[in-house]
Order: C-alpha cells, then structure tokens, then sequence
C-alpha cells in the first residue's frame, strides 16, 4: 500500500524537506539554546509537545518520567497493526559551550554537545512528513522521544519498562547518531555488531596513611591503586578471547595526601566495553575478584562497586542492507560509507535486544565553515544541511 523506492517517493521527500527546513531549523537552535541535563528534560519535553500539537500527531507526555510517545497512522491502519519505531534522545552535557552562536546555550554549564537537539528536531521533521503521508504508510509509525541517553541507566530502560515496544507493538526500530567525523551529505552503515556494552567502574583503596618518610608503617592505596591499574590490564590481554573487542580503561585517580603525606584512601574511576555479552560477566567478576587480592595481598582493602551500563549494540543486517540501499539509490552511493565498530556505548542498544533494529551515523562535519569538533566537546556544531539528510534517511526506513 505504501510507495515503492522511486523517483516519485524521492522527489515526494525531497520537496517536503525543503518545505518543512526553516522549521525544522528554528527546533534545532530552540533546543541548543535550551539544554536540560539527563532525566530533567521537563521543558523539552513541554516544546517537544507543542510541535507534535502543531503538526496534529497523537501524543502522550511523561513516558520513563520526561518521555514522549507519538503515534501515526493511516486510515487503512487497525489499533493494533505493529508498527515501526522511530527514536530520538532529550538529554543534553555538563558543558560549558564555547561556540559564539546567535542559539548558543542559555543554561550554564549545560550544552547539547552530543547532537541530540539535532536527532529531536529531525525526528520532529520526519513526523511532519510521516504525517502528510500517513494514508500511504505500510505500517504505523511510532516516534520515541527519549530522556537520559547520556546517563545510566538509560532513559531507554525507563521507556521500555513503560511500554513504549507495545500498543502497538513495535517490530522494527530505527534511529541515527550524528557523526562529526563524517562530511555533511553523507551517511554511514555497519551491519552486525557495532558498539560496546558500557559499565562503570568505582574502586575504593583502603589503607594506612603517614609520615612520606615512613612508608614501612603505613599501607599506601597510591601503590596499591597503581598496581590495580596495571595488573588489571592483564584481564584484557591474558584473560580475554583475541577475537572479542574489550577495553579497560581508568580516567580518575584520586588520593589526597602531600608530598610527605601518604592518604588514608584512594578512588579509582574507569570503564569497561566489550561486544560480547558472557565475557561481559566474566570479565566484571574478574575485576571485582582481583582488585580485592590485590590490596588484600599487602593489608588493605578494596570496595569495588559496578554500575552495569548499556549492553552492546547489534544492528540487524536485513534492516540494514535495506535501508542502506535505499539511501544509495537516494543520495548516491558516494555519500554512503561503510562504518568501522566502536567501543563507544549507546543506550538505543537496550531496544536492540528485544527487536531488529538500524542505528545509523549522520555526517555534520564541514571543514570550510570550520565545523570540524567532536561531539561532547565545547566547540560541537553541525552543519545544518545534515538536518535534510537525517529527514530524508528516516522517512526512507519506514518505506518499503
């Protein structure tokens, strides 16, 4: 029932995108300009709300606390036809934007610096299009617009223990990721396995502080947290299968003595990331198990507390080859690139453990305007032609 692949559903997207772009582009620099920080999205959500209103699309506010679910359908659609989901993510960063932007963030110390104002408004553009196509819709679509992506849990645990995969039920799910290392116009997929489970690692070194220039009478954590850091590497190069993708890493090192002080304390912080679920288990245990011998093994004592993240990302080859030959077709396979894994984590990953679903990377990096900086950095921009792209790929994945 829906349009097939063609020059009529391309020319159809391509000039409802342009007619729909200058809003699209006032969503984007709203939200830029007014960051909420992860499970605090309440004022986005309230704007978010107001589009939908606009655009006429079946709504509920308040799913996984700051959440929104939205529905469309077509007249040829029962209550109960599964339908393809659709997501974007609320949060914003404790960042400090450094960007000189007429829409630079009026919250301080708050900064959408990972794209997600982009991801928000784009999902709100591909809605208005969906909307004034429903009756040529294979399935119901369902947009998931989603709290605290950036902090764990997830928002998506939250979602989904609000059920927002039922009524109806969802059977593929679909959503795209700026990527500032890619050039605007174009767009990147990776079949398969593609991200990393993510956890967090919290240590607590007891020992025995004193005199510097007696350390005999004294079990020093700076020590014993510097042999944690090494030897635990080992569980990665010794213990971990050559073939699975595994990352330990510690960002935080904390232990407030002097020069001649050795401190009572030390605090470890790290991450670790790997793709493969068992040796997820396996490997936290491990940690868990050889931290504590090893500051037992000299007197002290360890407290290690795992904060369990995300799980890895899995993306579905069918939907993916579909979806990736249709974008060829759309935008010419010279803008669509091949994508290597990434042992960074994302939360969609929680949805791809129940259905098929696409995640995607949009490009946004354009050298000659000097939009170049990563995201979760304080200079993060985009060009704003990667909104047309982003519109144009989405409403492609809900056509057969």
């Amino acid at each position: 029932m829906g349009y097939p692949m063609n020059l009529e559903l391309k020319n159809i997207i391509l000039e409802k995108t342009e007619n729909i772009f200058q809003d699209v582009k006032r969503i984007r620099e709203y939200i830029h300009a007014n960051p909420e920080l992860s499970y605090e999205e309440y004022e986005t959500m309230k704007f978010v709300s107001k589009e939908l209103e606009r655009i006429g699309v079946e709504h509920e506010t308040g799913i996984g606390k700051t959440g929104i679910v939205a529905i469309i359908r077509g007249t040829h659609h029962k209550i109960d036809d599964e339908c393809i989901a659709l997501r974007a993510d609320l949060d914003a960063l404790p960042i400090q934007e450094e960007n000189d932007l007429s829409f630079k963030s009026k919250n301080d110390g708050t900064m959408h610096a990972c794209g997600h104002d982009v991801h928000t408004s784009i999902l709100l553009g591909t809605a208005e299009i969906l909307f004034e196509l429903k009756n040529q819709l294979p399935h119901p679509v369902k947009l998931i617009f989603q709290p605290g992506e950036e902090k764990n849990p997830g928002g998506a645990t939250y979602m989904i223990a609000d059920g927002v995969m039922e009524n109806p039920t969802v059977k593929e799910m679909y959503a795209l990721h700026v990527f500032p290392d890619l050039e605007v116009g174009k767009v990147g997929f990776k079949e398969g396995i593609y991200m990393a489970s993510c956890d967090e690692i919290y240590i607590t070194i007891h020992g025995k502080g004193g005199h510097g220039a007696l350390p005999h009478q004294c079990i020093d954590p700076i020590v014993i947290g510097s042999s944690m850091i090494l030897n635990l590497q080992q569980i990665v190069s010794r213990k971990c299968d050559p073939k699975i993708p595994c990352v330990l890493s510690f960002g935080h090192f904390e232990a407030l003595g002097a020069t001649n002080v050795i401190p009572e304390k030390a605090y470890l912080k790290g991450t670790f990331r790997t793709m493969n679920e068992e040796w997820r288990e396996e490997a936290l245990k491990l940690i868990i198990n050889s931290a504590e011998l090893i500051a037992n093994s000299v007197g002290g004592k360890a407290e290690v507390t795992i904060s369990k993240g995300y799980p890895y990302l899995e993306n579905n080859p069918k939907l993916t080859q579909s979806l990736r030959t249709k974008t060829v077709e759309f935008l010419g396979s010279e803008n669509v690139v091949e994508l290597p894994i990434r042992l960074t984590a994302e939360d969609f990953s929680f949805y791809s453990q129940i259905v098929p679903v696409c995640f995607f990377r949009l490009g946004v990096r354009n050298e000659s305007k000097g939009i170049t900086h990563g995201v979760h950095t304080s200079k993060f921009n985009i060009d704003d032609d990667a909104l047309k792209i982003g519109i144009q790929t989405m409403c492609l994945s809900v056509f057969s």
